[in-house]
């Protein structure tokens, strides 16, 4: 004999079924809803995933202007001559000038003296020597820029007399003084300073003709 199932038996089993099946769909909207994330950032949906928030780059700076650099003034200098001593006077313009006077050996300017600045600044300084008396003649040249050529105008104006035997100016301008015992000729020809000097030198017509010989000579 077969007992049936009492209606509040049949009321609860449907009860618990409908539960399981109102779970079961609950779980699959909430795993949808969690999907992973695909290559690329993109979840299950295809939707990329947001990576931030995008921002402006900042704008560069105003680039620092140059500073100011002052300009050095310009200093005293000189440029090489380009001859030697035998080119600026050769044998046969010293010994016309005189037969006793020739080459000093180990000659070396006179400290403090022009053809010692001349040396100074790249001219050059030649020794003569009177074999007789034991005068020594200092022949030197140079080529200054133009501030050192214009402090050796000055110096040789406020501190010489002219000369116009020397040359015609301005392609020439001729200037003697006396120190002591002791004459200095000066001669400015374009760009060059030629001095004379010596003992011998007591009048500006004594180193004439070596300051003549020595013009003809510069390139």
């Amino acid at each position: 004999m077969s007992v049936s199932p009492s209606p509040l038996v049949v009321r609860s089993r449907r009860t618990r079924a409908g539960l399981v099946v109102a779970s079961g769909m609950i779980a699959v909207a909430m795993l949808a809803g969690c999907a992973p994330e695909g290559p690329g950032g993109e979840n299950a949906t295809g939707t990329a995933a947001p990576t931030g928030t995008a921002t402006d780059a900042p704008a560069p700076g105003p680039s620092a202007a140059p500073g100011n650099t002052a300009t050095p003034a310009p200093e005293p200098a000189g440029t090489a001559v380009g001859i030697t001593c035998d080119q600026l006077l050769t044998a046969e313009d010293v010994y016309t000038f005189n037969p006793n006077v020739g080459t000093a050996p180990d000659y070396s300017p006179t400290s403090g003296g022009t053809a010692a600045t001349a040396a100074k600044y790249d001219g050059i300084a030649c020794g003569l020597l009177n074999q007789s008396s034991g005068e020594v003649i200092e022949i030197s040249v140079a080529v200054p820029n133009d501030v050192l050529m214009t402090q050796l105008k000055n110096a040789a104006v406020s501190g010489s007399t002219a000369v116009p035997t020397y040359g015609t100016p301005p392609a020439i301008d001729g200037f003697f003084s006396k120190s002591g015992d002791s004459g200095l000729a000066q001669v400015f020809s374009g760009k060059y300073w030629l001095t004379a000097s010596s003992t011998a030198f007591v009048e500006p017509g004594e180193p004439l003709p070596l300051l003549k010989a020595a013009v003809s000579h510069l390139p």
